[in-house]
């Protein structure tokens, strides 16, 4: 591939070919393993690598980050003996024999069988200026001599293990929902949308809004259970109090509009690269109404295709 090549660049499949056996290990036990789908994250400091393995990580890969070459053999050759079936890694200039290393370590990944893919990460020089500079530190090559000395330095050692690279992505103008967009284009299995992942939580006002909360509903427009002798013991899990609470005048018409509100929301969140929603959903003290109203939201998501969950921050504190 050019190193001319700016932005994403298709990635080719370089396990397309016959699949090889580990070669047996010396105490002749067995050591032949499934393949590993494999992601080498390399490229220029600053440029993003550390972004795009979190993403990787969304993604379901197991991820290790700063990995020095010559254990990436033995760290995919580990996993694929576990139940690790995507394993990413996280390259960066750890010697002057960085490169050549890299590149021995990916030939006898792709020699035992597996499907090593590496994704190069780059942007321009006043870009990682001032990236650097914003943040106040050294590049890792600059050594006593000037910033861009550091960059210009590691470009040059990169470019072996760049112009072997499967994807190249050129971060300059990316922000990081398009980084994760590109690196979801390439990577999710069988073109399958990322899924957005809900928690429904339920809380009492009085014990104070949830920190991690995306969205709050307030559920204190409904009569309080509270308040009925009978149903003051009990929750919002049990069938009187879920019925008492759904069976009242708005509380159906409010359901059914948020729902809309959540069919609108779900997808953008999803091209926007969020993965996961936190739905609080609030009563007094969060016994009672909040409760039943977070289990039946969260059986609403499910229906539209959500996984959703419910949990009781406040349930039993009273």
């Amino acid at each position: 591939m050019s190193a001319a090549g700016e932005g994403a660049v298709p990635l080719d499949d370089r396990g397309a070919g016959p699949q090889r056996d580990v070669p047996p290990s010396a105490d002749g036990a067995s050591t032949e393993v499934a393949p590993l789908d494999v992601v080498v994250v390399t490229g220029l400091s600053g440029a993003g690598k550390n972004s795009a393995g979190r993403v990787l990580e969304d993604l379901g890969f197991f991820v290790v980050d700063n990995l020095p070459p010559a254990l990436l053999q033995p760290m995919v050759e580990l996993g694929a003996r576990g139940d690790v079936r995507r394993f990413a890694a996280v390259v960066d200039v750890r010697s002057r024999a960085f490169s050549t290393d890299l590149q021995e370590s990916i030939r006898l990944l792709d020699h035992a069988g597996h499907r090593p893919r590496v994704v190069y990460v780059h942007a321009r020089n006043e870009v990682l200026i001032r990236r650097y500079e914003s943040v106040r530190r050294e590049h890792p090559l600059q050594g006593s001599g000037r910033l861009i000395d550091g960059i210009d330095a590691e470009r040059e050692l990169l470019t072996g293990i760049a112009g072997e690279a499967d994807l190249w992505i050129d971060t300059s103008d990316l922000n990081v929902h398009q980084l994760r967009a590109t690196l979801e284009s390439a990577f999710i299995e069988h073109g399958a949308p990322p899924q957005v992942v809900a928690t429904v939580l339920s809380f009492g006002f009085k014990y104070g809004l949830p920190l991690d909360a995306d969205l709050v509903v307030d559920a204190r427009f409904l009569p309080n259970p509270h308040w009925v002798p009978e149903l003051r013991p009990m929750t919002g899990r049990d069938p009187q109090v879920r019925d008492y609470v759904l069976s009242q005048d708005d509380a159906g018409a409010f359901l059914d509009r948020y729902t809309e509100v959540l069919r609108l929301l779900v997808p953008g969140y999803r091209r926007e690269g969020k993965r996961y929603l936190t739905l609080a959903v609030g009563c007094t003290g969060g016994k009672h109404r909040s409760v039943a109203m977070a289990e039946e939201f969260a059986r609403r998501l499910t229906a539209e295709g959500v996984a959703a969950t419910a949990q009781h921050r406040d349930l039993g504190r009273e």
